[in-house]
């Protein structure tokens, strides 16, 4: 009984130190999808905020320089401070970014802190996944993995919330709320996740990994018994020294193969996170209130919409969670893949019957703004039930020891340099037609399909320890 009850309460740890590590993923979501409600009150602000098609884009898409920036250095950052202090210069960065966006006084000053909300959500982007994949059991770490995904999409949805009911209070977002413009707000009630998951980085375990490479073997032996779990820790202690270099730092040399100049399980990371953007998944979070606007909804309405679309979200994800560790990863995301590529086809279609106005608005007639409604959702269900937690579950988790941290790191960096560009030619793709972007992310919908068949392995039950750096595709079933 003793024995059951022990278990049970480290089961139980790990999930409470998953749980708060993956509030970076809460603050991720929120900070990229606030933006939501306060675009269209930043495009007609008459305090400096008026915003052509290409500085809208730009405003929307700012934070995901930053992204990439703090992706690309949160790696080898980790490997020589720890996995803990990146996560609470992550905190920093969002309360820094949530008051000074909320108080800017310039399209210039709005967009520079939303760059500094970016370099927090880049990290927190690389260091949740990985710190929860090195602390999780081998069982339960596609669960665990998952709840960074269901964290985002939280925060996209309190995020998309918060921003219809501050809109609503003031009737609308560009309307004076609480001695501010209500779109400030918006971005204002970002500082209290952010001092949140500060004061909780503070409390949680470094990672034993991160400690085995610098030779705190007690520090390892004390986290891998109390929160991982692990019954025979000299003996894992032993296997994870023999993964690790500890003579040195790992850092962004170690990724370096003869496949183009990178190890090729690097590359398979790299494309996957390119993948997981191309599909649009973001033009769904960013400009679905614009979106649902110019098919026939209004304000009200458009927000209300995007709030379901986030719930939604969430519901699929927590389905994910149950089935990752019994299905596995690439059955899921192959499923995935043909879903997404007949909804976005689906909207494509439906959008070909589109009129434009004299403003250059799209207008979508019954039955296919129903269909265009109805496929968005469908969407969204694929996406957040397969290719939204999944790719961060094998990130975390693909990776050998010796480079998790940077090759996350690189893989992380390219997942925003996909979605900066996606979300930045979205306002362009548009103009063009909605056709035309929606077939787009349909081509590349399809093109992951087979990208997960011939090149993406199955990590489902190994011990991170198993990882290798070649990233073979088993054709045969693991015994």
């Amino acid at each position: 009984m003793s024995k059951v009850q022990t278990a049970a309460g480290i089961q139980g740890r790990v999930i409470a130190v998953s749980i708060a590590a993956a509030l970076g993923g809460f603050l991720f979501g929120f900070d990229t999808a606030v933006i939501n409600g306060a675009v269209d009150a930043l495009a007609g602000d008459v305090s400096g905020f008026d915003l052509g098609v290409g500085l809208k884009g730009f405003a929307v898409s700012s934070a995901l320089i930053g992204c990439a920036v703090g992706a690309w250095f949160a790696g080898p950052i980790a490997n020589t401070r720890g996995r803990i202090p990146v996560m609470v210069a992550a905190a920093a960065l969002f309360l820094l970014s949530a008051i000074g966006s909320g108080l800017a006084f310039s399209v210039v000053d709005l967009i520079i802190w939303r760059v500094v909300g970016g370099l927090g959500v880049g990290a927190a982007s690389v260091i949740a996944p990985a710190y929860i994949a090195e602390v999780s059991p081998a069982h339960i770490r596609g669960r665990l993995g998952s709840l960074q995904q269901l964290a985002i999409v939280t925060g996209i949805f309190v995020a998309l919330l918060s921003d219809s009911m501050l809109a609503g209070l003031a009737g609308e977002a560009a309307a004076p709320l609480w001695g501010l413009t209500a779109w400030r707000w918006m971005f204002i009630v970002e500082a209290i996740p952010a001092l949140v998951y500060g004061i909780m980085s503070l409390r949680l375990p470094e990672s034993p990994r991160y400690l085995v490479g610098k030779g705190e073997l007690e520090k390892a032996e004390q986290v891998l018994t109390t929160v991982t779990g692990t019954l025979d820790v000299k003996a894992k202690i032993v296997e994870i020294t023999g993964t690790i270099n500890t003579d040195r730092t790992g850092s962004l040399r170690d990724l370096r193969g003869n496949r183009f100049g990178l190890k090729p399980v690097v590359w398979v990371g790299i494309l996957l996170s390119v993948f997981q953007q191309f599909v649009g998944i973001n033009v769904i979070f960013y400009y679905s209130t614009t979106l649902w606007q110019s098919v026939g909804f209004g304000e009200a309405q458009a927000l209300l919409i995007t709030v379901i679309t986030s719930v939604t979200n969430i519901v699929v994800t927590i389905i994910a969670i149950m089935l990752v560790d019994k299905v596995g990863r690439r059955v899921m995301l192959l499923v995935g893949s043909v879903g997404m590529t007949v909804t976005l086809g689906l909207m494509a279609l439906a959008f070909s019957f589109g009129t434009l106005d004299a403003a250059g608005t799209v207008t979508l007639q019954d039955p296919w703004s129903t269909v265009a409604l109805i496929c968005a959702n469908g969407f969204v269900v694929f996406f957040g039930a397969t290719w939204g937690p999944l790719v961060w579950v094998l990130l975390g988790e693909m990776f050998p020891n010796s480079i998790r941290a940077a090759a996350l790191a690189v893989a992380a960096a390219a997942q925003w340099a996909a979605n900066f560009f996606i979300s930045t030619t979205f306002p362009a793709f548009a103009e063009i037609g909605l056709t035309f972007a929606y077939g787009f992310y349909a081509f590349f919908a399809l093109l992951s399909f087979f990208f997960v068949y011939f090149k993406v392995a199955e990590t489902k039950g190994k011990e991170l320890e198993e990882m290798t750096d070649d990233a073979k595709v088993e054709r045969r079933p693991r015994r």
